[in-house]
């Protein structure tokens, strides 16, 4: 079969033996899309044209999607013999749904990668896992499709998934011993995010166990002004807590056993998992089978 990729974490394209691929006008697009976002389940014929047309779908809706699936098939299978069943973008009862390995789409790759590291219990290999899933974003996700309903859950989940993996992260190379160098992109996230506690906890940490006591108080006053100021409500236990032990000085912000810090190498390839193990389906999506060998 054809290699095909996809990519939704920034610009939306395809590739199909390694070159672009023309995915077509917007409504082509937006059914591609669809059927990313569905992680590999079915997609009902239903939830594709509410997607396209919202409730005010044209009598020639349901002719309008099948000319969009048939002219995806030919571009992401352009060796298909004629009359071949498709094996990429394939029918299912109530509708289609994509039949690829995690590895093809950014997306689906980045939440299996994002959970490894949550589950990995060696702290180096957690953040070289973290760094592969986090390289995949190059910008927001499915940004070309921001304005619509079905796409605005998905993006918001990924990109909640994203931050969480940035910190968590920085929770494990905390417990490596590589707080100052990770203060730099501690600092971006906080600035891009102001108003998540755990990021500013992080920070103030990795800066107090970098001998910067005062910029650690700063980072936890900064937060808590902002949180008064902007939601009316005070920092949560995690920060009033590391407040007081770093004003006390106590023991227990320190360090057991810091490790050396060392390059740390790209995960090696885990093995694949069919998309739609990966993810609980949707309302508008309806169960699947696994991919055919």
């Amino acid at each position: 079969m054809t290699k095909v990729g996809l990519r939704v974490l920034g610009s939306f394209r395809g590739e199909v033996a390694g070159e672009p691929a023309n995915l077509g006008p917007a409504g082509q697009r937006a059914v591609l899309a669809m059927l990313v976002g569905a992680g590999g389940r079915v997609v009902t014929t239903d939830g594709l044209i509410d997607g396209l047309w919202g409730g005010r779908p044209p009598a020639t809706a349901l002719a309008s999607l099948q000319v969009y699936v048939s002219n995806l098939r030919r571009v992401l299978e352009p060796r298909r013999p004629p009359r071949a069943p498709a094996s990429v973008l394939v029918s299912a009862v109530p509708g289609y749904r994509l039949c690829l390995d995690s590895q093809d789409v950014d997306a689906w790759r980045f939440r299996e990668l994002a959970y490894a590291a949550f589950a990995e219990q060696d702290r180096t290999r957690a953040v070289a896992i973290a760094d592969e899933a986090l390289a995949l974003w190059e910008g927001p996700a499915y940004a070309e499709f921001a304005h619509k309903h079905w796409a605005a859950p998905e993006a918001a989940q990924l990109e909640e998934l994203r931050r969480a993996t940035v910190e968590h992260r920085a929770e494990a190379a905390l417990d490596l011993g590589w707080h100052a160098q990770i203060i730099p992109a501690l600092e971006q996230h906080t600035r891009d995010h102001p108003f998540r506690e755990n990021a500013a906890r992080l920070l103030a940490l990795a800066c107090y166990r970098s001998g910067r006591q005062g910029d650690a108080l700063a980072v936890i006053a900064r937060t808590r002004r902002l949180l008064v100021h902007e939601l009316g409500v005070d920092p949560g236990p995690g920060l009033r807590e590391l407040e007081s032990a770093i004003l006390a000085q106590s023991r227990s912000l320190d360090l057991v056993s810091p490790q050396p810090l060392r390059p740390v190498a790209t995960a090696p390839s885990r093995r694949r998992t069919p998309a739609h193990r990966l993810r609980r389906p949707w309302g508008r999506y309806a169960p699947c089978h696994r991919c055919p060998p």
